[in-house]
C-alpha cells in the first residue's frame, strides 16, 4: 500500500478549523499602542497634508485607519510593504492595530505603498512630531534640553565610478525604450546595438583593469563616452520627435518616457563631468554619482572603513527622553555643521515653543559667533565642544552633563541606523522616497521607546 505524501498517517475526525480563536494580549506593543494613541490627532495631521496633494475627491473615501495603522506598524519594525500586507492579513495584533479585528478586508501592499507615497516625507515627519509630543504629554521627554547631529544617509547604490554610469545609463535607455510606444521603436533598436557594443567595452574594461595602464583605462572610458554620447543625442531627438504623441502614451509608456527624459537629462550634466575627469584628473564639484537618483552626492565623512559615503545627510535633534526629530538636507551644502547647530535650535523653537534651555553639538558647530547667537535664540547653557585651546561656554560641570547627552545622540543615529528600521540603503528608488524611508526609521524608533515607556508605566505596581 503506497504512504499519502506529507502531513501525518493519522488522519484528523473533524477538519481543521482555518479560523483560529485567539485572545490578544492586551500588553501586547501593537494593542498598547492602538489603545493609547489620539486617533483623531494623528487622521487630523493625515488629512491635512492629504488634502494639500490629492487633485481630486473623486472616488471612495480611503481606509485612513487602517493605511495609518499600517504605516505605525511597518514603521517599528523592517519589511517591505508585501510583508505588511501580509502582517494586516494574518496577525492578530497588527490586525487590532489597524482596527480591522470585525472584518475580513486588508489593504493589498500596491494601495500601502502609494499611501505612503502621497504622505511623504513631510507627512511622516508630522506624524513623528506628533509622537514626541505624545511623549512629552507622557513626562517620558522634556524639551528642556536638546542635542543635535548631522549624519548621512546612505543609499542602495553600486560604488560609483566611470565605466559603470554609463553601463547602467545604457541598460536603463534600452530597457524603457522598448516600453515608451511606437513612436520610440526605432529608439529601441538602436539602444539594443548600443547595449551590446557596451557591454564588450565595460567587459573588456574590467577583464583588463589589473594589468592594463592608466591611460589604457582612460582611452577604454573615453570610447565609451563616445558611444553614450551619441545614443544621448539619439534619445533627445527621438523625444522631441515623438512629442506629438506623447498624450496617447498609457500607463507603462507614461512612466518610461519620463524615465527617459530624465535620464537624458541627467547624462547631459554627466558626460561633461566624466571627460573632465579624463582631461583633468580631478573630480568636478557635484559630480553625479547615481544616473537613476542624480540628486545623491558623495558626503565624505573620514571614518576608518569609511571616507565617503553616497547618500543624502540629515539632520538629528535630541530632546531629554531620547526621542529624535529628523530633517533631510535638500542639498549638500544645506545642512553643515557650522550651520546646523543655530538651525536645530530654530526650528526646536518653532516646534516647542521656545529654545531649549541646553543645548549641546559637538565641535564640528563650535564658533565664537555661533555661541553667542545661541544665547542670543535663548539657549542658557551652550554646550557646543570647544576647538583647540578655546575656553567651554559653560562651566566644567555642565560641560561633563552635556558631553554624556552628546554621547547619547550617536546611540540613537546608530540603532535608528540599525537594520530594524531601514534606514540606511532603504528600498526606495528616488529621493523623494528615501526621505520618506528616513522619517519611517525615526518614528519607529520613536514609537518603539515609546511604547517600552508606557509598558513599564503599565506593569509598574500601584501605590
Amino acid at each position: 500500500m503506497q504512504q499519502r505524501r506529507g502531513g501525518s498517517r493519522q488522519r484528523e475526525l473533524f477538519a481543521r478549523a482555518m479560523q483560529p480563536v485567539i485572545r490578544i494580549e492586551a500588553a501586547h506593543p501593537l494593542v498598547l499602542l492602538a489603545d493609547e494613541i489620539d486617533w483623531t490627532a494623528v487622521t487630523e495631521r493625515v488629512e491635512v497634508v492629504r488634502e494639500k496633494k490629492v487633485k481630486s475627491a473623486a472616488g471612495r473615501p480611503p481606509h485612513l485607519r487602517a493605511h495609518i495603522g499600517a504605516m505605525l506598524l511597518k514603521a517599528t519594525r523592517d519589511m517591505t510593504w508585501r510583508q505588511t500586507e501580509d502582517q494586516i492579513r494574518h496577525y492578530a495584533p497588527a490586525r487590532y492595530l489597524c482596527g480591522l479585528t470585525e472584518t475580513d478586508w486588508s489593504p493589498d501592499h500596491t494601495t500601502l505603498h502609494e499611501f505612503a507615497q502621497l504622505l511623504g516625507e513631510d507627512g511622516v515627519a508630522l506624524v513623528n512630531e506628533f509622537t514626541v509630543r505624545w511623549a512629552v504629554n507622557e513626562k517620558l521627554a522634556s524639551p528642556t534640553l536638546a542635542v543635535a547631529d548631522t549624519t548621512a544617509q546612505e543609499a542602495a547604490i553600486s560604488h560609483p565610478n566611470e565605466m559603470g554610469l554609463m553601463a547602467s545609463f545604457v541598460a536603463s535607455v534600452a530597457l524603457a525604450s522598448r516600453r515608451a510606444g511606437r513612436a520610440l521603436r526605432s529608439l529601441a533598436r538602436r539602444a539594443g546595438e548600443a547595449l551590446k557594443a557596451a557591454g564588450k567595452k565595460v567587459w573588456g574594461y574590467r577583464l583588463r583593469a589589473k594589468d592594463t595602464s592608466k591611460a589604457a583605462k582612460d582611452r577604454m572610458t573615453e570610447q565609451m563616452a563616445e558611444l553614450v554620447g551619441g545614443l544621448n543625442r539619439a534619445v533627445g531627438r527621438a523625444l522631441r520627435g515623438a512629442q506629438q504623441r506623447a498624450n496617447r502614451l498609457r500607463n507603462y509608456g507614461k512612466v518610461a518616457r519620463r524615465k527617459l527624459t530624465q535620464l537624458h537629462q541627467t547624462m547631459k550634466q554627466l558626460l561633461p563631468q566624466i571627460r573632465s575627469w579624463l582631461r583633468t584628473g580631478f573630480v568636478v564639484p557635484g559630480k553625479i554619482i547615481s544616473v537613476h537618483i542624480p540628486q545623491l552626492y558623495s558626503i565624505v565623512r573620514g571614518k576608518v572603513g569609511k571616507a565617503v559615503e553616497f547618500g543624502v545627510t540629515w539632520g538629528m535633534t535630541q530632546i531629554k527622553g531620547g526621542f529624535v526629530l529628523a530633517r533631510r538636507a535638500m542639498d549638500r551644502k544645506e545642512l553643515v555643521d557650522t550651520k546646523f547647530a543655530l538651525e536645530a535650535v530654530k526650528d526646536h523653537a518653532a516646534r516647542f515653543g521656545r529654545a531649549p534651555r541646553a543645548f549641546a553639538y559637538d565641535r564640528g558647530g563650535y564658533s565664537v559667533r555661533n555661541v553667542r547667537d545661541l544665547k542670543k535664540a535663548g539657549v542658557k547653557q551652550v554646550g557646543l565642544a570647544p576647538r583647540g585651546g578655546a575656553p567651554s561656554p559653560v562651566d566644567e560641570k555642565t560641560a561633563r552633563r552635556l558631553a554624556k547627552e552628546r554621547a547619547l545622540i550617536e546611540g540613537s543615529i546608530g540603532a535608528i541606523k540599525s537594520p530594524r528600521y531601514n534606514f540606511n540603503r532603504p528600498r526606495a528608488r528616488s529621493v523623494e522616497m528615501m526621505g520618506t524611508s528616513g522619517q519611517l526609521a525615526v518614528l519607529g524608533f520613536n514609537l518603539n521607546k515609546l511604547l517600552r515607556g508606557l509598558a513599564e508605566r503599565h506593569l509598574a505596581p500601584a501605590g
